[in-house]
C-alpha cells in the first residue's frame, strides 16, 4: 500500500507548507515558479521537511519534464544517458525544458558531481540536488556557483505539522476522509509534537494507526504513545517542556548537577525532542559556563553531536554528560552581559564610527579617504597601545566586558589588567 506521505504530497505550490522564511505568497521563489523563471538550486535540510516535494512542485508548476534520481543508486553512466536524452528534447521539436532532481546529491564525489556541470551551463536541463549534509562542504564549488541559490530547509513546526495531518484526515480522495476516523484534538497534537519536524513520520504514522485502530475506536494519545513508541509523560502530568527547561538551566547555572540531571530525565522520559534540549544546552555552555570554562562550548557542541548522531536511547548519555559537566564547570555570564550593554548602547544613542585606523585599507584610494595608520599587534611582540572603540566611546572610557575571578576567566582578567597597567604606565 502507498504511504499516507506520499499519497499527501500536494501538487500545486500554495498547498506547500513549511519553509516560510523563503516560501511564502509573492516571496522571491514563489514568484520565480510563478513566473516560470526559477532556473536551479540545491536544497539542504533534513529529511520530511520538503525538499523532494518542492522539487516535484517546481517542475509540475513550469510544466517541465521532471526525471528523479538518488545519488546513491545512480552513476555517470546512467547520468550521462539522460543528459543526451535531454539533449534530443532540448534541441529538438520539442524544446522542453527538463529539470533533474538528485537526491542525497552529497553522496557523489567531485568527477560525478562535475559531470552535470556542462549541461547546466548550456541550459540543456535545470538541476536541483538535495542533500541533508552542508552543500558549503560536500558539493563542488563549481557546482554551487553555477546553481547559485542554495535553500535552507528547516525541521516543520508543530503547527505546520498539524496542519498536514488534519488535511489527511480530511481528504477523501488521497487521505483519510472516506473513513471518517474519530479522534482526539490532543492527539493529533501530540502526534504532530513527538515528530520531530519530520512530516514524513507524522504522516507514516498517523496511516499506521488508521490501518491498525479497529472499527469504532478513536485515536487518543494513548494510541498515538503506542503506534511513536514513546512514553507521553508531558501529557499526562502537565509538565511544561519551557518550564522544563527553565529549571534545567537554572539548576546547571547553580552548579547542582543532581537537580539538572533531574531535569534532564523528565524531559527526556517526558518524549521531549533531543534537538531541543541540545539547542538549550548549547546556550547554557555559552550564557552561564561562558568565559570561566570557554572549552565548555566545544564539549557541549560535541556530546549535542553525538546524541543527535546515536539517537534515543543512547543519546541519554551523551546529553547527560553535557548537563553534568556544565553543572561541576566554574560560571561566569560576563560575555553575555558584555554583548547586551554593547547593544544597549546601540539601541540608544548614536555611536561615532569606526576609527579610520581600523577601516578597511585593501582597495586604491582608501588612503586618499584618510584611512590607514593601524598597528599591527604582531609586529610589537603581539600587543600595541591604541585605540579600538569609536571615538565618543574611547573618550568616555566605555566598559562592556568585565571578567570575574572564577575559573580560567581569572586568567585572562589577570592578562587584561597587565595590558591596562602597560597602558597607564605609558600615558
Amino acid at each position: 500500500m502507498i504511504p499516507l506521505s506520499t499519497r499527501m504530497r500536494p501538487t500545486g505550490i500554495d498547498d506547500f507548507v513549511g519553509q516560510q522564511h523563503f516560501m511564502y505568497r509573492a516571496s522571491l521563489l514563489y514568484n520565480a515558479v510563478k513566473n516560470h523563471t526559477f532556473e536551479s538550486a540545491v536544497f539542504h535540510g533534513p529529511s520530511g521537511t520538503g525538499k523532494t516535494t518542492l522539487a516535484r512542485i517546481i517542475a509540475r508548476e513550469m510544466d517541465a519534464d521532471f526525471t528523479e534520481i538518488n545519488a546513491s543508486e545512480t552513476g555517470i553512466k546512467e547520468l550521462r544517458a539522460l543528459i543526451e536524452d535531454t539533449k534530443v528534447k532540448f534541441f529538438g521539436l520539442e524544446k522542453k525544458q527538463a529539470y533533474l532532481y538528485i537526491d542525497e546529491f552529497h553522496r557523489w564525489n567531485k568527477l560525478q558531481q562535475d559531470s552535470l556541470l556542462k549541461a547546466i551551463e548550456e541550459g540543456v536541463l535545470r538541476f536541483i540536488g538535495s542533500t541533508t549534509e552542508n552543500p558549503y562542504f560536500s558539493i563542488n564549488n563549481a557546482v554551487l556557483s553555477r546553481v547559485g541559490q542554495v535553500y535552507e530547509f528547516f525541521p516543520l513546526g508543530t503547527d505546520d505539522i498539524e496542519k498536514l495531518l488534519h488535511r489527511a484526515l480530511e481528504d477523501e480522495d488521497r487521505g483519510l476522509g472516506a473513513e471518517h476516523i474519530p479522534y482526539d484534538e490532543q492527539a493529533i497534537h501530540i502526534l504532530a509534537d513527538m515528530s520531530s519536524g519530520d512530516a514524513r513520520i507524522a504522516l507514516d504514522r498517523l496511516g499506521f494507526i488508521a490501518e491498525n485502530l479497529g472499527e469504532g475506536n478513536k485515536i487518543t494519545k494513548e494510541i498515538v504513545a503506542e503506534a511513536m513508541q514513546r512514553q507521553t509523560t508531558f501529557y499526562d502530568r502537565g509538565d511544561d517542556r519551557y518550564n522544563l527547561l527553565s529549571a534545567l538551566q537554572k539548576s546547571v547555572r547553580g552548579s547542582d548537577p543532581d537537580a539538572a540531571v533531574h531535569y534532564l530525565a523528565r524531559l527526556i522520559e517526558g518524549g521531549a525532542d533531543i534537538v531541543m534540549i541540545g539547542r538549550r544546552l548549547l546556550v547554557i555552555a555559552s550564557e552561564d559556563v561562558g568565559m570561566a570554562y570557554p572549552q565548555a562550548i566545544g564539549v557541549v557542541a560535541s556530546c549535542v553531536q553525538a546524541s543527535q548522531m546515536t539517537g534515543l536511547p543512547e543519546a541519554r548519555i551523551n546529553l547527560a554528560e553535557a548537563v553534568v559537566f556544565m553543572a561541576a564547570c566554574p560560571k561566569s555570564n560576563s560575555a553575555y552581559m558584555a554583548y547586551e550593554a554593547a547593544a544597549s548602547d546601540l539601541r540608544g544613542r548614536n555611536i561615532a564610527d569606526v576609527p579610520n585606523h581600523l577601516k578597511d585599507t585593501s582597495y586604491r584610494g582608501a588612503k586618499d579617504r584618510g584611512y590607514g595608520g593601524y598597528l599591527y599587534p604582531h609586529s610589537y611582540g603581539g600587543w600595541v597601545d591604541q585605540q579600538y572603540l569609536p571615538d565618543d566611546l574611547h573618550k568616555e572610557g566605555a566598559r562592556y566586558y568585565e571578567p570575574t575571578d572564577h575559573g580560567r576567566e581569572a586568567a585572562f582578567k589577570k592578562y587584561l589588567e597587565a595590558l591596562e597597567g602597560l597602558r597607564n604606565k605609558k600615558r
